[in-house]
């Protein structure tokens, strides 16, 4: 292993971390047992997602869009459908629309819920119910696939709707039995100026940016729902708690949604697309608050079937550059806490 790696120590951080498949690397200069500096080793898995959007049409791309985040799937899916319908002016059903909140709230539970399983590893039995129901939902455990231009493939039952609530309230009940570590209080910190450069979501808040999406620039039925952002001092402990915030609030408006889609039930939840779908010619961004932070597609047209030019701003790939600042200073034996404190996922960083 150490023959093929420009280091004198090669150090595997165990099977659950992001780096664990290899497809992320960290070069780090030690004095004793203590980090003095580290450079994030990105560019290994080589996935050329946003080079194939241009030989896919407009409904094929949707297949790559979900599966550079794998924690995120549905979420990114949705954003570049979103992109599309806006600069083609397709308005997708109403009720559509409250599904796919409930669909994209889903999984930032069931995404926190797994980096959160890395305090309290109790917390995967409830993640893997959020896959049970999400396979119920969409007919996909990890790849739902249910997102289409123009709204959703199809509905959603109600039966499975009010699951969604009971597995909600679960999930909050079983915030109570998290304790994040004292130690982490002061590890791996990013401060507020640092964390300004790129960051955004839970390693964003927790170093007290404000910015959110879903209230700032709202989409789908966001704008009017109540989106309180919850900061911290930018600790690993606070990047934690705002995973707990967030599976709080996603709790409330999956309850909300449900709500508003109880009286259109057999309503359309999408609309007919030509046999050849082209987007006229131009540029087109568009974002949405996935569970990890700010994901963003900028779509440019040639009037064409497909892309000209399809760029994606994703959270891991901002997010890695603050290992850089936050783990200088870092005993070496809490390094895979540390690293596990951004969330990181490595098809996000070379997508």
């Amino acid at each position: 292993m150490t023959r093929d790696l420009d280091c004198d120590i090669a150090i595997d951080l165990g099977p659950h971390h992001p780096s664990a498949h290899g497809g992320f690397q960290l070069a780090l200069d030690l004095e004793g047992n203590t980090i003095i500096s580290a450079t994030p080793r990105v560019g290994f898995l080589h996935r050329s997602a946003e080079k194939l959007f241009e030989a896919r049409d407009y409904r094929q791309i949707l297949m790559l869009a979900n599966r550079h985040d794998w924690l995120s799937a549905f979420s990114s899916e949705l954003t570049v459908a979103l992109a599309v319908e806006e600069a083609t002016g397709i308005t997708p059903p109403e009720r559509a629309t409250w599904l796919r909140i409930i669909l994209a709230e889903a999984n930032r539970i069931a995404a926190h819920l797994l980096m959160l399983a890395f305090v309290n590893p109790e917390l995967l039995t409830l993640r893997e119910r959020w896959a049970r129901w999400q396979e119920r939902a969409t007919g996909g455990r990890v790849h739902p696939m249910i997102t289409r231009i123009g709204g959703l493939v199809s509905d959603v039952p109600e039966e499975t709707l009010t699951e969604a609530m009971a597995i909600a309230e679960m999930s909050r009940d079983a915030l109570a039995r998290v304790s994040i570590p004292a130690r982490w209080e002061s590890l791996a910190v990013v401060t507020a100026d640092v964390s300004r450069t790129g960051a955004s979501g839970p390693v964003g808040w927790a170093s007290g940016v404000t910015d959110d999406l879903r209230r700032d620039e709202p989409y789908l039925a966001y704008r009017g729902m109540s989106i309180p952002v919850v900061t911290g001092q930018g600790s690993a402990a606070d990047r934690y708690r705002m995973l707990i915030a967030q599976i709080h609030m996603s709790a409330e408006l999956i309850t909300t949604c449900v709500r508003e889609c109880s009286d259109s039930s057999g309503a359309p939840v999408n609309v007919p697309l030509p046999k050849t779908l082209r987007v006229p010619e131009g540029i087109t961004y568009v974002a949405t608050e996935n569970p990890f932070g700010h994901h963003g597609v900028l779509l440019v047209s040639s009037g064409d079937k497909v892309p000209w030019r399809m760029k994606l701003r994703t959270p891991s790939f901002a997010h890695v550059q603050l290992l850089s600042h936050a783990l200088p200073g870092t005993p070496l034996e809490e390094l895979g806490d540390a690293v596990a404190s951004f969330f990181l996922v490595s098809g996000d960083i070379d997508r």
